[in-house]
This record gives structure tokens, C-alpha cells and sequence, in this order.
């Protein structure tokens, strides 16, 4: 986290912070691309960031009130992903492609934000729960990686998990 010392507390307040937003700017991109996929992909994204949020908000409470982390299992992405070539863009979609890059920026940054997290408790659960973020948010940067490629090489909205 930048070098600087951060109390658990702290640390999770500015994951939080950063959770709400990503939710705002994925909700924000899935209102203004006009096409189905990729509105489709960025609503879900954002409806998996506020998942991350709530998740960030009980942890806290119960660190607060109990002293313990909560089990987190994780969660996959509700939306399937979409078979190569399914439905072709015209012209490459400027703006779709300016949000993916920006998506691809923040995800890195919310990734190394909770392997940073990872390795700096001793406590095995709460070990565990980052690295679960940090796998999601990793997932998140390889589906927009996949969709920026085959929008700019290929002309078309697609990803993989």
C-alpha cells in the first residue's frame, strides 16, 4: 500500500472506499455503453464490487464488535461468459474501450491493494479472505483483459473467465 503504515481498520476503510468506486464506475460505463454485452459485463462488474463492499462493511463490524475476521468464500460472476465472435461491432467503440482500459487500471490496483493485505496479517482467516478478493479482483482484470483484446483485434464483445 504505497510504503505507508496503515492500521487493519484503516486499511479496510480505504478498500471500501475504493470498492464504492469501482461499483460507481462500472454502473456509470454500463449506463453509457449502448451495446447489450458489454452493458451487460459492466453492470455485473459493478454489482460484484458492491458484493466486495458489503463483504469489506461486515468484516468491519465484526472486527469491531467481536475481534474476528468472517469466513469469506468467494463468489464467481453471475453472467456467462460469451462464445467468440457472438455479436460484432461495427467500429470500435471508443468509449467502450476507454472504460475497459480504465477498469483494467483499477482492478490491478484493487488486486495488489488485498495481496498487500494478504501478507501482512498472521491471521490465517483473514489471510484467507484477501487472497479471495485478490483472486476475484484478478478475475475481473483477465475478463476485461479478454474483452479489450477481442473488441480492439477482432471487432466483437466477448470474454472468458
Amino acid at each position: 500500500m504505497t510504503g505507508e503504515s496503515y492500521t487493519l481498520l484503516q486499511a479496510i476503510q480505504i478498500a471500501k472506499d475504493a470498492e464504492q468506486k469501482a461499483e460507481a464506475f462500472y454502473a456509470n460505463a454500463a449506463k453509457n455503453l449502448p451495446h447489450p454485452i458489454g452493458h451487460k459485463l459492466m453492470l455485473e462488474l459493478a454489482v460484484f464490487e458492491r458484493h466486495h463492499y458489503d463483504k469489506l462493511v461486515e468484516l468491519e463490524e465484526s472486527l469491531r464488535e467481536k475481534g474476528a475476521f468472517i469466513e469469506y468464500e468467494g463468489r464467481g460472476l453471475a453472467t456467462k461468459p460469451t462464445s467468440r465472435g457472438e455479436i460484432t461491432v461495427e467500429k470500435q467503440p471508443k468509449q467502450a474501450m476507454e472504460a475497459i482500459a480504465l477498469g483494467l487500471d483499477a482492478e490491478q490496483q484493487a488486486e495488489k491493494r488485498y495481496n498487500d493485505l494478504a501478507q501482512q496479517t498472521k491471521d490465517v482467516a483473514a489471510h484467507q479472505m484477501f487472497q479471495k478478493l485478490a483472486e476475484e479482483e484478478h478475475m475481473h482484470y483477465r475478463i476485461l483483459r479478454d474483452a479489450y483484446w477481442n473488441l480492439n483485434n477482432r471487432g466483437v464483445w466477448s470474454w472468458q473467465k
